[in-house]
């Protein structure tokens, strides 16, 4: 069984890792800035309700987050998701469908493997604006995130890998 990531720091050379095809990463960026203009676009629309159920989303996810050091949190989710989309019902599940969208792609069918997300769904989102956040800035556009950015291979490994490889020395 895999150890769960302690904090973001532990965790962003594991996202980084599961994200090394340029084109996956260029996809999340797309994603993302469609998200955050969704977030524009439902601010505008209900200045009052949204960034007071974006606030109370925040302030669960970051509950959340430490509640990720032990299990999925689910219902953490599941609020972060639904408070904003109370005060926006068009716009901001659009733009979490975009972002996810165009994540998946990503990942389904480029880089071929299984979003960190279904394991870590928060520490996933934050890692995703810490590398929209470089990219930016212009970094990580090509090569391999974790050479350029001067990080060590992850010491988190995909449940499914050790699992098959446990199974395969039975």
């Amino acid at each position: 069984m895999t150890k769960r990531p302690q904090s973001l720091d532990e965790f962003w050379p594991y996202y980084l890792s599961e994200h090394r095809h340029p084109t996956s990463r260029r996809l999340h960026f797309v994603g993302t800035a469609g998200f955050m203009t969704a977030m524009g676009v439902s601010a505008a629309m209900n200045p009052v309700r949204f960034p007071l159920a974006i606030a109370a989303a925040l302030a669960i996810g970051k509950h959340g987050l430490t509640a990720e050091r032990e299990a999925r949190p689910l219902k953490h989710v599941a609020a972060m998701i639904l408070l904003p989309t109370l005060a926006a019902p068009l716009t901001f599940p659009a733009g979490v469908v975009f972002a996810y969208a165009c994540a998946w792609v990503g990942h389904f069918k480029i880089e071929g493997n299984r979003p960190a997300t279904f394991q870590y769904p928060l520490m996933s989102a934050a890692s995703d604006f810490r590398m929209w956040y470089h990219m930016a800035k212009g970094k990580l556009w090509s090569g391999d995130p974790l050479e350029e950015l001067e990080l060590d291979e992850p010491l988190l490994y995909p449940a499914a890998v050790v699992v098959e490889t446990a199974v395969a020395a039975e």
